[in-house]
């Protein structure tokens, strides 16, 4: 996929920044009728590197400039004032080109919930056509699954013996085992299922974009930076943006339409005159239309992690500690598309409540069979694993707010892990419950000893403490222009900009909160959903 040559000024009815997780989905549903031009501006370049398309090709990605914005947060008081790394996809594809292809949904409940804020139409009942009309399981269709979709869903290309004792080690402390993380329950302990095909990623640049490229209507402008949305008065009527060196613009017949992700829109949207006017004047922007709740109640999901030393050489570290075993590994790839280089960011996985009053897990683990000091980082020398537990609905809500007018300025992200005080008490509790299981007699054959943080942090205190020094983000920026109806909403329930006409955010931004679990899933329903509102409003 490669950009198309820009002209100084260009016409379509709909255009749409960011080519990521929502915004592939939006170009290939607004042009399967032939009758709408589409033109997609995308900051990054293509998806054309090996290491995008190759599953554990995301460590190669993790620090790389060309395909990663490589953002940071503001220091975080709650975390001894570090510095915490928030990747995010800058590619065709986005952050669906370089995550982790775990593909899990969320809640029941969490969708539910948003109809409650009187969301109208985002209800489970609601939103589960999209998710099926997405998807293409492996395992067929059924009354929670779909086939045929442009989203191909997999389960792990090979069992694994650390794997299978964590599942049986939940067992034993009381967990189901759960085939289906994204059917009637959460709950429970099994394998991911994740978003690839025979060995390689599917990520919406290749099963949405990629088949829609040939359309005559739409148009794929890479290397795009979107510099501001163009108004007359309150209405959006085009985009602004950077190629080559030179400032083109590109004029919207019908609607612009904001799919850069929880940190990218609200940054255009306030570089663009759309948001809390006090942070506008602060920098010099005109003010089109003071929208407070632009950039706000931004939310993340925090993780701690635990780190065993394995007692057999079946590890990962193993796998790829000798240019021998790299080799292998590779052969096996190529050959069968199997082994190491098939697998996710997570392997297996647990749901778990740390309340049995709660009436749906509050933490999630993600299990791996390899181990480092920081993720992105140099496998450890020796037989490892690791597990990490993640607090699901976290009510601590931070802010994305730009700090100058210059669009190649990062914005300041502030996700305020643990601020609040069930942040602290729930990721405590959840992590000496996976303390609990990972000492269960399933694992016993395995664990030759706690790497970190070391069985000498025992107290809440001291676990807190760990969580502090080293615990990190999961990846799941969300909520920055969240969906409601209160008025520090963004956008309505048809995802509509408040106050601003031909003005739309599809992304994960509009979550009203974060869902319960990894969030592409959903941001891709979210791109379905919005695609029929969009055409439904344009009759």
């Amino acid at each position: 996929m490669s950009a198309s040559r820009a002209t100084g000024e260009d016409e379509a009815d709909y255009v749409v920044v960011g080519a990521g997780s929502a915004g592939c989905v939006l170009a290939s549903r607004l042009t399967e009728s032939g009758r709408d031009r589409v033109i997609v501006l995308e900051a990054g370049p293509a998806d054309r590197s090996l290491w995008i398309h190759v599953p554990l090709g995301y460590g190669k990605l993790f620090s790389n400039t060309r395909y990663n914005w490589l953002y940071e947060s503001v220091k975080q008081p709650e975390l001894n004032d570090r510095v915490i790394y928030q990747p995010r996809g800058k590619v065709l594809g986005g952050s669906s080109s370089i995550n982790g292809l775990v593909y899990i949904r969320g809640q029941h409940e969490d969708f539910d919930r948003w109809r409650q804020l009187g969301n109208a139409g985002w209800g489970f009942a609601d939103v589960l056509p999209y998710f099926r009309r997405s998807e293409d399981q492996v395992r067929g269709a059924d009354s929670f699954h779909g086939t045929g979709g442009p989203l191909c869903v997999s389960d792990a290309t090979d069992p694994h013996p650390l794997c299978d004792a964590f599942i049986e080690a939940c067992a034993q402390d009381g967990l189901p085992r759960n085939s289906d993380f994204n059917g009637a329950s959460q709950e429970g302990a099994g394998y991911f299922q994740t978003t690839s095909r025979r060995g390689r990623r599917w990520s919406t640049a290749v099963g949405y974009l990629r088949p829609a490229l040939s359309r005559p209507n739409l148009r794929v402008v890479t290397e795009a930076l979107s510099t501001r949305i163009l108004f007359e008065g309150r209405r959006a009527v085009g985009v602004e943006y950077r190629h080559g060196g030179t400032t083109r613009q590109v004029r919207a017949r019908r609607e612009v339409i904001l799919a850069g992700g929880a940190i990218n829109s609200p940054q255009l949207l306030q570089l663009s005159g759309v948001g809390p006017a006090g942070l506008l004047a602060q920098h010099g922007v005109e003010t089109v239309h003071d929208l407070p709740g632009v950039g706000e109640s931004f939310q993340d999901h925090f993780q701690m992690r635990i780190v065993l030393r394995c007692t057999q050489p079946i590890t990962m570290n193993d796998d790829l500690r000798t240019l021998a075993g790299r080799a292998r590994v590779g052969l096996r790839y190529l050959l069968r598309r199997k082994g190491p280089l098939t697998i996710s960011a997570g392997y297996g996985a647990a749901f778990f409540r740390t309340d049995e009053r709660l009436a749906t897990p509050d933490i999630q683990v993600h299990y791996l069979t390899l181990s480092t000091d920081r993720m992105g980082t140099r496998l450890h020398d020796f037989s490892g694993f690791t597990a990490s537990v993640c607090q699901l609905r976290p009510e601590s809500r931070g802010s994305v707010r730009i700090t100058s007018p210059d669009p190649t300025v990062p914005p300041a992200i502030d996700p305020r892990y643990l601020a609040a005080r069930l942040d602290r008490d729930t990721n405590v509790a959840g992590f000496k419950r996976l303390r609990a299981i990972l000492g269960k007699p399933a694992l016993a054959p395995f664990v030759a000893g706690e790497h970190l943080p070391g069985r000498e942090v025992r107290s809440d205190d001291e676990i807190l403490d760990y969580g502090r020094r080293t615990g990190t983000t999961l990846y799941h920026p969300s909520c920055s222009c969240r969906m409601g109806q209160d008025e520090g909403a963004v956008v309505d329930e048809r995802l509509r900009v408040r106050g601003i006409e031909r003005l739309r955010v599809v992304d994960g931004s509009v979550m009203p909160s974060v869902v319960s679990g990894n969030t592409n899933a959903a941001i891709v329903m979210i791109g379905e959903k919005a695609s029929d509102m969009i055409r439904e409003d344009a009759r």
